[in-house]
């Protein structure tokens, strides 16, 4: 076999294991009765430091460099090989008795969330939060060193290849000094318009998941490789060709899980959407994590968000709930689907106010990483943030600090890539929407196949053929403009542009 061949079939196997991976993680956060979890840490722990130990062996470079030096390989084999190297390069900055510890202490750390976010009780999360952070921070040293990174540029790298804080910045203090000035303007200019009636429920979960499933078909959700659930935290998980998501349900609000079913569908479309010739191998994987927030944020804000949607969605609505009236009007729907809040939940937060959530978690996280605050400070830094980006301070840390999975969860870095993925979502939506003018009015007809075409081909189907950038580029004309998540706001929001 040639060292193509080798790496090949050896990723192969590495796949076939994170798949495994995967879908314990799945019944964890889904299904798994609590009396198993420490069975389940053991588990995953063990499952972990295998699969680090396959990514990591010494043969790998050997094959790497062999293989490179190949002239006969084509563009996807070529861009296998630096996915491969990128991730054997940081694999093997970690001790496998470090991955060890980091899974054992998220695994305990995310259980303890679980209750602790219930109760509000950010003292009794504490201890397991520190210890989570104190890996994190060794993993983030480690790797750092190994790339000549900062740890949280290395931890940022993980979720963002080539990301760096610098950058996310300059983007993030721009609309930092953007927002507070523009979310007055939308709440005038909303105050300016009817008021929508207000939905009046209650909304039974059946019902509610029954409509969540019919869009989810209207979108192209392939429901013999995937499924819907219920967990804590709404996600998009699971192994290649068994793309599972989850929601959770409120009786009073049904708009929350509705939002959230589309929200994570969009994740699932770019997951069913990779390349299934190249599934098993690191090239593709999605494009990092702001493209892949970007597609949720697509479907959710951009498509689904909009008046041709609302005129599609607002019969089907009524017929769910058995409801009439004003409120059900699709015009009043789109009112309260658009509506301007600054509110405590950042999955319930509108698409003006959303960006503060991120920032206010970036900062944070970058001052945790770095040791320039003490965790235990954490609640009151937050509530601090939030009443001066949002002008609302949280009345409990279950409103507040406790709210996402996230670091309980080990996902240090992740943050940022939530508001570059809305950036990045509006800027692909514009490209679409101007390149096949029938999506918008297909949208309307509850088709959204001509959305779902460019989208496989432009951006699900290419998997890391490409870095970031490029397949922006290749895909809208231009790298990264904050100016066109910006115009949309305004167009949205007061009515310029």
């Amino acid at each position: 076999m040639t060292a193509y061949a080798e790496i090949s079939a050896h990723f192969s196997r590495v796949a076939a294991l994170s798949n495994a991976i995967g879908i314990l993680q799945w019944d964890n956060d889904a299904m798994m009765p609590k009396g198993a979890a420490d069975t389940r840490a053991e588990s995953m722990a063990l499952l972990h430091v295998l699969r680090h130990g396959m990514v990591t062996e010494l043969r790998i470079g050997d094959w790497l460099s062999e293989a490179e030096a190949d002239t006969t390989l084509g563009a996807w084999e070529r861009a296998n090989l630096r996915e491969i190297r990128r991730s054997w390069t940081v694999e093997t900055a970690l001790p496998s008795d470090l991955v060890e510890a980091s899974s054992k202490a998220v695994s305990a750390c995310e259980m303890r969330w679980r209750k602790a976010r219930a109760d509000s009780d950010f003292a009794g999360l504490l201890p397991f939060l520190a210890e989570v952070l104190k890996l994190q921070r060794e993993i983030g040293r480690a790797k750092g060193e190994r790339l000549g990174l900062s740890p949280y540029d290395a931890l940022l790298n993980d979720y963002e290849p080539g990301g760096r804080a610098q950058r996310i910045d300059g983007l993030f203090d721009d609309l930092a000094a953007f927002l507070p000035g523009f979310t007055q303007e939308a709440l005038a200019a909303q105050a300016r318009r009817p008021a929508a009636p207000s939905l009046e429920g209650p909304f039974p979960i059946e019902a509610q998941r029954r409509l969540g499933l019919k869009m989810m078909a209207a979108l192209g959700y392939d429901f013999e490789r995937g499924r819907l659930d219920i967990s804590t935290h709404p996600f998009c998980g699971g192994a290649d060709n068994d793309v599972r998501i989850t929601t959770r349900y409120d009786e009073a609000d049904f708009t929350k899980a509705l939002m959230g079913v589309l929200h994570e569908t969009g994740h699932a479309l770019y997951e069913q959407g990779r390349p299934q010739a190249w599934l098993s191998q690191p090239v593709s994987h999605a494009r990092g994590m702001s493209l892949h927030e970007s597609q949720s944020l697509l479907i959710e804000m951009q498509a689904c968000r909009s008046h041709e949607f609302m005129s599609f969605a607002a019969p089907l609505m009524r017929e769910a709930f058995g409801a009439s009236g004003a409120a059900w009007d699709a015009g009043a729907l789109w009112r309260n689907a658009t509506r301007v809040q600054p509110g405590f939940i950042r999955v319930d937060a509108d698409e003006v106010t959303y960006p503060a959530h991120v920032i206010l978690r970036y900062r944070l996280e970058q001052a945790l990483i770095a040791d320039a605050m003490p965790l235990s400070e954490l609640p009151s830094a937050w509530n601090e943030q939030m009443r001066q980006l949002l002008g609302i301070t949280p009345p409990d840390d279950r409103l507040g600090c406790l709210q996402d999975v996230h670091w309980p969860s080990g996902g240090w870095g992740y943050f940022p890539t939530y508001t570059l993925g809305a950036m990045t979502a509006a800027q692909i939506f514009d490209a679409a929407c101007r390149t096949q003018p029938e999506i918008l009015p297909a949208i309307g007809r509850g088709d959204f196949s001509p959305l779902l075409d460019w989208l496989r081909t432009n951006i699900h189907s290419q998997g890391s053929l490409y870095e970031t950038d490029e397949l922006l580029t290749r895909a809208t004309g231009r790298p990264l403009d904050a100016g066109v998540f910006k115009a949309h706001l305004r167009r949205r929001y007061v009515g310029e542009g």
